[in-house]
């Protein structure tokens, strides 16, 4: 079933989900690299998905299926089974006397269409879907994959417990194991099992972290999920040793070293997704703790956009990035999206005439045509050393992984003030909050205001899942809300990017509230940032060479158009992207 691009245009302008100008010039585009046009949309985040494909299946003349709330009967699903399903993007949902209903992201897959007739027996009747709608039928696939995760861990570590005179023996007769026997233990296959198990299925959860922490009694399995840690499993505590030894042979560490941290990674793959782990042992009173950071190195194709940005600020990012000197600065808290937002700018910036080194600590996602450099302060490779080597290596563009002292910073700003481009991240809770931050650094006002273009602020809040529940804000409520956020400019800046009606009021305003589904527990799925992005004006240089505070720099950045954090949080919670409740335990923390 090929798409009539003709048709597919006519139909796309027709529509109204594209102008005539953005339209023209993403053909021009397509053209040029010689991509399907809804491709070049897409990345360019000029249409959604799901409007892409209601596109594509109205010009192809079959229905298309959101099945983002459509609970499946498991001998239905399972015709296709899990690993199909997921390395292709195909789910069967109805199957009937005319044949199998599958949800595809690519009717055009013939192969894999024909493989699945002659496997079910069945005739196979393709429809469209989006990739939500496909990540929520996998999640019921994982309903079966728990139950038999849960099997395999109590069994595996139940054999693990040994004979009587090892149980509940505390963590120091595990510490008086040799080398040879921990490398025994960890070679074991119960142990192997047990280690997978967990792996395997914390990144079918999307978690980022995985936590094994050792108790009185227990040892206790924990993974982060969009940000927040939840219990995954209890196991017995005779485990843990066997546990952490495995984990210590895939991440190279030494097995006996049991009084000091270690550090190492390991990289695996899963459906065809390669996957780095970032591995932290610590000791801690009942035994060696270990936390594994999952850092997914396929994960291509964020824009600006997908990442939360829009408007105003959106502008300023790309008008920097147009630049050839001067530094971007990302802050926030650890955890809070500022590497992936570096990436990103990053990304865009890879071109073929232009030459992107980096220092980083450390190296999270691999990137073509950039030459990446881990730091190593062990060896007196420091971000310091690394960025001073680095100006040797003829860079049009420096990514700084993080200032963190005076030497860091000075370097940073020779480096743009010498023709170069800067990223790096700083440790702020605002964006305004850099710029002391630098000058307590070391760093000379004039220095900041002849090289520091934008400041890029930011902190992750969990997006919700369509089945969410539409509300309106009381008027104690609002009562409330007036207290730490100025409604008036609120409801200005959501009428000026016509998110509301030119006329509303706030009692109009619809939030959204989280609901429990098959899909997700809590009501929410992923993340996305909120962000504020300050633009270094000639007034606000003017406000840093005379020494004026934090605060007074914010209150002309917000005069001068940026939308603060908090802001950009509410911007997300009319859109219906999170909650109000998540934004504001977000922005308290």
């Amino acid at each position: 079933m090929q798409i009539d691009e003709q048709q597919f245009k006519k139909f796309l302008l027709e529509s109204g989900l594209i102008s005539r100008s953005d339209f023209d010039a993403e053909v021009k585009k397509a053209e040029t690299s010689k991509q399907k046009l809804g491709n070049i949309l897409l990345s360019d985040g000029k249409i959604s998905e799901t409007d892409l494909k209601r596109t594509e299946a109205f010009v192809l003349g079959i229905p298309f299926i959101n099945l983002a709330n459509t609970k499946i009967d498991f001998s239905v699903l399972s015709l296709i089974p899990e690993p199909i399903a997921r390395n292709y993007n195909i789910v069967a949902y109805t199957k009937s006397e005319h044949g199998l209903e599958v949800a595809m992201l690519d009717v055009d897959d013939l192969p894999i269409i024909d493989f699945i007739k002659k496997t079910s027996g069945l005739k196979i009747l393709p429809r469209l879907t989006d990739t939500a709608s496909i990540k929520a039928v996998l999640v019921q696939y994982r309903k079966s994959l728990k139950a038999e995760f849960q099997n395999i861990i109590q069994k595996e570590s139940t054999s693990l417990t040994g004979g009587e005179g090892e149980r509940g023996e505390d963590a120091e007769k595990f510490g008086e194991k040799s080398e040879m026997e921990l490398k025994k233990m960890a070679e074991d296959l119960p142990v192997i099992k047990i280690v997978d198990s967990l792996i395997f299925h914390a990144i079918l959860q999307n978690a980022s972290d995985i936590h094994i922490e050792p108790g009185e009694k227990e040892l206790t399995v924990r993974y982060r999920i969009d940000g927040i840690l939840h219990d995954a499993m209890m196991l017995e505590k005779n485990a843990g040793p066997g546990i952490t030894a495995r984990i210590k042979v895939l991440a190279n560490l030494k097995l006996d070293e049991k009084r000091l941290p270690q550090d190492g990674r390991f990289k695996k793959e899963q459906d065809g997704e390669k996957i780095s782990f970032r591995v932290s042992t610590l000791p801690t009173f009942f035994g060696e703790k270990t936390v594994m950071r999952i850092l997914k190195e396929n994960t291509h194709g964020f824009t600006l956009e997908t990442l939360g940005f829009h408007g105003e600020g959106l502008e300023r990012i790309h008008g920097s990035l147009s630049q050839k000197t001067g530094m971007i600065l990302a802050t926030g808290p650890t955890g809070s999206g500022k590497t992936t937002t570096l990436y990103t700018m990053l990304d865009i910036l890879n071109k073929p005439e232009v030459n992107i080194s980096t220092v980083e600590d450390p190296i999270e996602y691999q990137m073509p045509r950039v030459n990446q450099t881990q730091v190593k302060p062990d060896i007196g490779l420091t971000f310091a050393n690394g960025l001073r080597s680095l100006l040797r290596q003829d860079p049009d563009i420096i990514m700084v992984g993080e200032i963190r002292d005076g030497e860091t910073a000075g370097l940073a700003v020779n480096a743009s003030l010498t023709g170069h481009l800067v990223l790096s991240t700083i440790h702020t809770n605002s964006a305004a909050g850099a710029i002391p931050r630098l000058v307590d650094m070391g760093v000379e006002p004039f220095l900041i205001t002849a090289t520091v273009k934008t400041i890029i602020a930011q902190r992750l809040v969990r997006k919700l899942t369509a089945t969410k529940e539409k509300y309106f804000l009381s008027s104690a409520e609002l009562k409330n809300m007036a207290k730490v956020i100025d409604l008036n400019r609120m409801l200005l800046m959501l009428k000026n990017e016509k998110i509301v009606d030119p006329n509303a009021i706030w009692e109009k305003v619809s939030f959204y509230k989280a609901v429990k589904s098959g899909e997700s527990e809590d009501g929410y799925l992923n993340r996305i940032g909120m962000h504020e992005v300050l633009k270094v004006s000639s007034t606000i240089k003017e406000m840093i060479i005379a020494g004026n505070s934090q605060d007074e720099i914010e209150a002309q950045a917000k005069k001068e158009g940026m939308m603060t954090m908090l802001e950009d949080g509410v911007f997300q919670a009319v859109l219906g992207i999170t909650t109000l409740e998540e934004v504001f335990r977000v922005v308290s923390e």
